[in-house]
């Protein structure tokens, strides 16, 4: 079903409204992929979106698709399975790490062989030295022990995909085994019975290299960045056939706080700077992007940087090439902002063609969970560079 409205400032888009497409906008259906399903990550959008954008861009094998918010690599996995050459960026060590792990090509033979010699030589530490007390709360100290002792022996493993997928399947295993439960932006220290690590170690590694026997890949592996959406050194101009990304959604508290334990144990603990969605306009800036006038501090400051990451797929995309980007309602206490709407603008305004706005869902806005503002549209703004 398709709809027209007119925007503010007498610019026209139009609306296909499928809202029957809400799930493809989550990431629950990736629970059903081997390797898609190996780190849960609730912000994410689906393969399945991925695959339906990448056939409604027409893009054929071999070109080449960029994620610059590539989170836990959905897009560039989903790539490897069409035949497209993937590319994704991420400000978070933790994503960068996850993605890497997701998007390589592996001997499942060679991996279990590490993974043998990697568990039967592991030894629990002696001393959990320096950590971080949210760590040190999530886990009973025995088992963060094995957890710090099996990770020393990741590390020493030299063949680098291996201990990426090592790197993974210990993240998973420990997160099985901790006391820590992701409760919306918050984590809940839940004290419960402990499964054995050593048992769901083994069985989370068994898994996992049963899903790289089963999973068909026509490309790759993927090329995945730790950098910034907002300057993309990296990319050369005019190298990108497409883009289909979901960057992070306005007033949503950024995800790398629920994933501070991650972080902290698989990543190196190093906190990003990621594109701001909720922050307060730093008293640094000045200018305020025409279409954000008005908006909350926060809103501003939020549009801002996505300014800053248009331009960068403006410099990237070849002539003619496509971008999509899933974006969600900002809910304020006194309105909800639409972010979509916005971004069509600005893209206009940078140079874009907006093709159309692909709404893929609507949801009831509440503040505090009781007032109603209105209604919260996620949708995909689809764009075209000019030639």
């Amino acid at each position: 079903m398709k709809q027209t409205t007119e925007g503010n400032q007498g610019t026209e888009f139009e609306f296909e409204l499928r809202y029957d497409l809400w799930r493809l906008a989550t990431f629950v259906p990736n629970e059903r992929y081997p390797v898609h399903r190996w780190f849960h990550f609730k912000e994410g959008f689906s393969r399945d979106l991925v695959e339906l954008l990448a056939r409604r861009f027409g893009l054929e094998e071999g070109d080449v698709v960029l994620d610059p918010f590539v989170g836990s690599g959905t897009t560039p996995l989903t790539c490897m399975e069409l035949g497209l050459e993937g590319i994704g960026i991420d400000a978070s060590p933790l994503m960068v790490m996850i993605s890497l792990a997701k998007t390589r090509r592996y001997d499942p033979e060679a991996l279990e062989r590490h993974a043998v010699r990697v568990v039967e030589r592991a030894r629990p530490v002696h001393e959990l030295g320096s950590l971080n007390p949210l760590v040190r709360k999530a886990f009973r100290p025995d088992v963060l022990k094995e957890v710090l002792g099996v990770r020393e022996e990741v590390i020493s493993v030299e063949d680098e995909d291996a201990r990426l997928f090592l790197t993974l399947a210990l993240m998973r295993a420990a997160m099985s085994c901790s006391y820590a439960v992701k409760d919306g932006s918050v984590i809940r220290i839940e004290r419960r019975p402990i499964p054995p690590f050593r048992k769901v170690l083994r069985s989370t590694i068994r898994s996992m290299i049963e899903d790289v026997r089963r999973i068909s890949l026509r490309s790759g592996p993927a090329q995945i960045f730790l950098g910034d959406a907002r300057e993309m050194s990296l990319i050369g101009d005019e190298t990108v056939d497409a883009v289909i990304t979901s960057p992070p959604y306005l007033n949503k508290i950024e995800y790398t706080r629920v994933y501070e334990i991650e972080l902290e144990l698989f990543a190196g603990g190093a906190k990003p700077e990621l594109l701001r969605s909720y922050i307060g306009l730093s008293p640094r800036i000045r200018k305020v992007s025409p279409e954000a006038e008005g908006l909350p501090d926060s809103a501003i400051a939020y549009f801002i940087d996505m300014e800053q990451s248009l331009r960068e797929i403006m410099r990237v995309l070849r002539a003619g090439g496509k971008a999509a980007l899933v974006v969600s309602g900002g809910v304020y206490p006194n309105t909800v902002v639409e972010v979509d709407l916005i971004l069509a603008r600005m893209a206009r305004r940078l140079g874009f063609h907006v093709e159309r706005i692909l709404a893929l869902g609507k949801r009831v806005a509440t503040y505090g969970r009781v007032h109603r503002i209105g209604e919260s549209r996620e949708s995909a703004v689809m764009l075209r560079k000019e030639g």
